[in-house]
Parts: structure tokens; C-alpha cells; sequence
């Protein structure tokens, strides 16, 4: 069969994938506004008391085979994804709150939501978490684990996962914590044996969220990480992930403002549009805004942001249309605005003959809203990643850049950012590992 838009060769064997069976557990690194969102968001789901908006898993349909045959059935119907009754929660956090605790806190969602789910969500207390407020300095952590070195510490998160292990199936870690400040690789991330010396020698490279990374990985569980940190974008843990078949994937949950200029860029890049500015500014008062108040934290999070439209627009291909665009992206902590995020973008274009034009977005947003159904989305296909052998592996699950602010690719590769082929790429692996044809959107033999 050639590869057209409704063709190309069969490549998979579904019965290879592992059924979703038995429970499945979900590590949360913080809960905070995020973690408490999604957890109470599926709690809810669960009992019928809301829909899982915003989820691929929950509510996406995939075609397959040709537009005629009309055949779109749900995502979670053609996948051997877990059932959002299977899964059971647990975390760590660097406070003593439980997680309605938490959630009352974040005041993200309604009084009388988070009233019906009370008791659940009450009996969901948090482990004592890795934390060094080194590495958050708007943070002062109370529910802290402590040990001689970061190793210790490495081992006390591996015996937390091992103890959760036992009342579960599978596992997947992901991190929902705060924005670390901005670190680089050194010499100390190269290996599993030069991490694991840092690790004894208390490097001051390691941060905590490396320290969980590790620990998962060496556990075989699937890690994935929602903020900007330097986490598992690193060789030691690459090195790890495959050794171990415990998924990785890229960093900092792509929510507002990043999804948007996902959106745009693409279109002016496609319509041959030039851009000379991109102004972005942020208001945001919940504990992130915080954290990224400190000019360390923020850095991390810039270089997560500014990142994106240089790979979509593509300058060194593009000189006249973009190589001198003026980026400027800003977070302002406004304690008054909670949650809800307003991100502003200010983008002037210009088009035909060089005539200048602008477009404005003020997006006014929910963080925690947007990000939750990530996060769900996130642990269900690492699940399949890793049950799935073509997939567990490889490492890197560059397939699931679609949910990432930095995707994360094989080295020495660029990230692909565009949202739609993001989308495509996604589909197609799913296509791929249950046997069904890709689709290229050719559509020639229509025609003949």
C-alpha cells in the first residue's frame, strides 16, 4: 500500500502493546494550584459532576483511513490508554496541607466543587518533599525530607516510589512543582556514574527536581516535567531512560501564552508573513507568579519562552521576514489576579511592499484549568509509551511535543513547535503503534 494521504504500510503488531490493566498510580512532584486541579478535576469526572475539557485522551477523536469512510472514533476507544478509574494519586510537597487543603488554598476551583469532593480529596496527604531553597529562594519549605547528601535524598524519593509500587500496577512521576533557578549542564550530567558521584559530593548542580527524575528512572517509571527546569533534557538521564524503558518527554506545560504564538507563528510563517516585534507580558499572583517574581526563576522560564519562535519562524531560512524580530517576553507577580493569568501580546507584522500591521491578544486565562488536562494526557500516554515496545525504549517521546513549551528531541535535532504538525505527529504515532495507515493529507486518489 503506498503512502498517501489515507495510506502507507502497516507497521505494528496491536497485540504487542500491553493492556492497560490493574491501577494505575500517578506521583505528583507538588501540589500546588496544578496538581490539586487535576486531581480534583478527575475526581470529579469520575463522579459525573463535570467533563474532562481540554483532555486529547478524554474527549479527542483520531480519523482513520479515508475522509469517505467517515470512521473518527474517540482517542480513548482506539488506544489501550488506563481508565481514569484506575488511577490513584500520591505525591510530595514541601508543605504539610492534604490536598483539599491545597486546593481551598490555590482557590482555583468553586467552594462547591471542592465541598463534594472533600473527603477523597482530604485523605490524599503528602510525602515530605526533596526541596533546597537554593534552588527556589521565594520558597520556604516546612515538610522537607533531610539526609547526609543528595544521595540520601535520591534514596529516600526511590524508597517513597518502591512503597507506592506495592499498592499499584504501574507508576508515572511528574513534576508540577515550581520553577528552579536557571542551570546549565556540566560535566556532572554526563553519565549515570558522574550524576551518581554528584549525587554523594552534594553537587550544587543537581537540583531537587533532578534528584526525583533520577529516582524514577531508576525505578522504570515514566517521568515527565511541567516546568522549565533543567530536568531530564540531560545525557545522565537519557542515558537512564532507556536503560530502564521509563519515558521521558519535554518540559514546562505549553498553556497560554506559548500556545497561542503556537498558533500564530505558524500562520504568518505559512502565509509568508514578516513579524519585527513580539512583545509578551504576563500578570500572575498564585505561587508561580511568586516564585518567578525572583530574576533566577524567571530566567528559566525566558529561555523556556523565547525559544519558541525562533525554530517556527525559522530566520536562517526567512532573513527578510525575521532575522531581526525583536522578542521580548515578561512576568509580573500581581498578587490580586490569583490563578488567572492575563497574558498580553503586542505583535507587529508586516506584509505586502513591507506595510506594517499589528495584531493584539490579551488572553485572559486560567492557569491551573489549562494545565490540568496536560497533566492527565501526560500520564496516560507515558503509561502507553512504556507499555507500548516501540516506544519504551527509545527514551525521548519527541511524539508528545504537542503538550511541551520545549519539546524535547533526540540531540543535535531541532524541536518541532508548530501546534498543527505537533498534532499530526502525535496522531500518526498513534496511527503507527496500533497498525492502522498514516495519513498525509495528500488526498491525490480523490481525484482520479
Amino acid at each position: 500500500m503506498s503512502t498517501h494521504e489515507e495510506g502507507g504500510q502497516k507497521t505494528a503488531d496491536v497485540n504487542v502493546i500491553k493492556p492497560a490493566k490493574g491501577k494505575l498510580g500517578v506521583m505528583v512532584v507538588g501540589l500546588g494550584a496544578v496538581a490539586t486541579t487535576f486531581i480534583a478535576g478527575v475526581e470529579a469526572v469520575r463522579r459525573g459532576l463535570a467533563k474532562p475539557i481540554g483532555s486529547l485522551t478524554q474527549m479527542g477523536t483520531i480519523r482513520l483511513g479515508k475522509r469517505t469512510e467517515g470512521h473518527s472514533p474517540l482517542i480513548k476507544d482506539f488506544i489501550p490508554i488506563a481508565q481514569l478509574d484506575d488511577l490513584v494519586f500520591t505525591g510530595w510537597d514541601i508543605f504539610e496541607d492534604n490536598v483539599y487543603e491545597a486546593a481551598a488554598h490555590a482557590k482555583v476551583l468553586e467552594k462547591e466543587t471542592l465541598a463534594e469532593l472533600k473527603p477523597y480529596l482530604e485523605a490524599i496527604k503528602p510525602l515530605p518533599a526533596v526541596f533546597d531553597q537554593y534552588y527556589v529562594k521565594r520558597l520556604n519549605g516546612t515538610h522537607v525530607k533531610t539526609g547526609k547528601n543528595k544521595m540520601d535524598l535520591a534514596e529516600q524519593v526511590r524508597a517513597d516510589i518502591q512503597a507506592f509500587k506495592k499498592t499499584v500496577d504501574r507508576v508515572v512521576v511528574i513534576w508540577a512543582g515550581s520553577t528552579e533557578i536557571f542551570l546549565e549542564p556540566t560535566p556532572v550530567h554526563d553519565t549515570v556514574a558522574s550524576f551518581e558521584q554528584g549525587l554523594i559530593d552534594s553537587d550544587a548542580g543537581i537540583a531537587p527536581s533532578q534528584i526525583y527524575a533520577y529516582a524514577a528512572l531508576k525505578e522504570g517509571v515514566p517521568f515527565a516535567n511541567g516546568a522549565p527546569n533543567l530536568t531530564v533534557d540531560l545525557p545522565v538521564m537519557i542515558e537512564l531512560s532507556r536503560q530502564n524503558s521509563a519515558p521521558i518527554t519535554g518540559k514546562d506545560f505549553k498553556t497560554g501564552q506559548t500556545f497561542i504564538k503556537t498558533v500564530l507563528a505558524p500562520a504568518f510563517k505559512a502565509r509568508m508573513l514578516g513579524v519585527s516585534g513580539w512583545y509578551s507580558t504576563n500578570i500572575l499572583g498564585n505561587r508561580d507568579g511568586e516564585v518567578l517574581d525572583d530574576p533566577e526563576s524567571f530566567k528559566t522560564k525566558e529561555e523556556s519562552k523565547l525559544g519558541v519562535l525562533d525554530y517556527i519562524l525559522q530566520p536562517e531560512l526567512y532573513p527578510e521576514l525575521y532575522k531581526d524580530l525583536y522578542h521580548k517576553v515578561r512576568i509580573n507577580y500581581y498578587p490580586p489576579r490569583g490563578d488567572n493569568k492575563e497574558g498580553w501580546d503586542n505583535i507587529d507584522i508586516f506584509g505586502w511592499l513591507g506595510y506594517p500591521m499589528q495584531i493584539k491578544v490579551d488572553f485572559l486565562c486560567r492557569d491551573s484549568i489549562l494545565a490540568a488536562p496536560i497533566a492527565l494526557d501526560l500520564v496516560l500516554f507515558l503509561d502507553l509509551a512504556q507499555r507500548t515496545p516501540q516506544l519504551a525504549n527509545i527514551g525521548i517521546q519527541e511524539w508528545l511535543s504537542f503538550y511541551w513549551k520545549s519539546p524535547q528531541t533526540a540531540p543535535d535535532l531541532y524541536p518541532e513547535h508548530d501546534l498543527f504538525i505537533q498534532s499530526m505527529k502525535l496522531k500518526n504515532t498513534l496511527r503507527h503503534i496500533m497498525g492502522e495507515d498514516l495519513i498525509t493529507h495528500l488526498g491525490l486518489e480523490y481525484y482520479d
